[in-house]
């Protein structure tokens, strides 16, 4: 392999390896301090075992995320740098902002409600873990607005062989990124849910702590159930919106290699990427692509074909992630609904305490396999339109690279190690040992 497939297997493997914490840490945070505001308004000790059992969780999550996000920033400059040449008067600002501003924030005010207990008053510690719950959000923020000049670059203009930011406002209100946004931040949220039912219905199917983990199981349950719906929702426009920026990106999501009129949507679809063109294609729905893509069943789609084979996406890649995620986004909000019909016979349901178990890794597939959509479907292009990923690799040796890949897989897989056995410790153990 050369060093622009080895750059990019190892900035895969760095991305998609940190955001399995990143989800966690954004929902979570929210719940937690939710938890917190109950104790105070209330007094209810339950409330607060309950924060200092989940934040326990939430802070071994947060700390796994820090240390693998720290090298994805250091990748622009060394596998990256002639993208970083490029578009740096941009991208790198808005990184810079979510540093100097969300980052410190939530790291600082981190600091003071781990050790603040028995120091701060309940309200000024409650107030804490708000400010780490809106700095971690607002963060993602300014993430995605950058990764979304990638997708939909505005506010620059090309000078000097570079692009330099013209309007910083067009890049702060780009209408992708902020797309993205509330698709992230949704399937955020109901992997928090999910990931709260599914650790309580383990100690439920043990009978321990019946009345915490009840109402930890019903709080994830209502987050899991609002959030899973919206983002659904919400998916829709945002395919409408890719539809309309990035009409490739559509065309390899469904695998439509002609344009066509009243474009149909199939049911079962297997592509032959080789061939151009699909093996099977059954149960089709006059006018579903249409419909879904424009809100016409007559506006037409455009296929594959219009686009040269080096300016397509890697069709088969794309396609099947996007159907996982369809899929298991369709899942999610069944296994929410019959957890709201059973709410109140939690513990004379084991087969759904079981299943919600055992969907604990399903919100985390359906996300990672989002930004494979994503970030493959943007190909061959690193800005959309304006860069190549071919053109902003750095001028570094395979040796070095493929170095690199492999001790940050290494590392990453010993951190991992690491995070799985610390939360399943503590989880296992439950408030009394929090």
């Amino acid at each position: 392999m050369d060093v622009l497939m080895l750059s990019r297997l190892q900035f895969a493997m760095a991305t998609m390896f940190h955001f399995i914490f990143v989800p966690l840490t954004l929902g979570l945070s929210i719940l937690v301090a939710i938890m917190e505001t109950k104790y105070v308004r209330t007094g209810d000790e339950t409330y607060k075992r309950m924060t200092k059992f989940w934040g326990k969780l939430f802070v071994i999550n947060f700390v796994l995320g820090v240390v693998t996000g720290i090298t994805l920033e250091f990748q622009f400059g060394t596998n990256w740098s002639r993208y970083s040449e490029y578009v740096g008067d941009i991208f790198g600002s808005l990184l810079a902002i979510e540093a100097t501003t969300s980052f410190f924030l939530e790291s600082t005010f981190l600091g003071a409600w781990i050790f603040g207990w028995n120091i701060l008053s309940p309200k000024m510690h409650a107030a804490c873990i708000w400010l780490v719950a809106i700095a971690s959000n607002l963060s993602a923020a300014w993430i995605l607005l950058a990764n979304a000049f990638m997708q939909n670059p505005v506010g620059y203009v090309l000078r000097n062989g570079r692009a330099e930011l013209d309007n910083f406002f067009q890049v702060l209100l780009n209408p992708f990124g902020w797309q993205q946004y509330v698709h992230t931040l949704s399937g955020a949220f109901t992997l928090a849910g999910f990931f709260l039912m599914g650790v309580s219905a383990y100690h439920l199917l043990k009978k321990q702590n019946i009345d915490f983990f009840t109402r930890s199981f019903k709080m994830g349950m209502v987050f899991a159930l609002v959030f899973s719906a919206l983002v659904a929702l919400q998916g829709h426009h945002h395919a409408q919106e890719v539809g309309r920026i990035q009409p490739a990106k559509l065309a390899a999501m469904e695998s439509l290699w002609e344009t066509q009129e009243s474009a149909p949507m199939y049911l079962l679809v297997v592509p032959d990427e080789k061939n151009e063109k699909n093996a099977i294609e059954l149960f089709g729905i006059p006018g579903g692509l249409s419909f879904l893509a424009h809100g016409s069943f007559t506006t037409p789609v455009q296929g594959l074909k219009d686009w040269p084979a080096d300016e397509r996406p890697p069709v088969m890649l794309t396609f099947l992630s996007f159907r996982a995620m369809v899929g298991i986004g369709t899942l999610l909000p069944i296994l929410c609904i019959w957890a709201f019909l059973r709410r109140n016979k939690l513990t004379e349901t084991p087969r759904l305490l079981k299943a919600m178990l055992f969907a604990i890794p399903l919100p985390y597939l359906a996300i990672e396999a989002g930004w494979v959509v994503a970030e493959v479907g943007r190909q061959p292009w690193i800005v959309y339109g304006l860069m190549k990923t071919a053109d902003a690799v750095s001028p570094i040796v395979t040796s070095q690279v493929a170095f690199s890949l492999v001790a940050l897989t290494l590392l990453y897989a010993l951190l991992g190690a690491v995070d799985i056995y610390l939360l399943f410790k503590f989880a296992k153990k439950g408030p009394a040992e929090a």
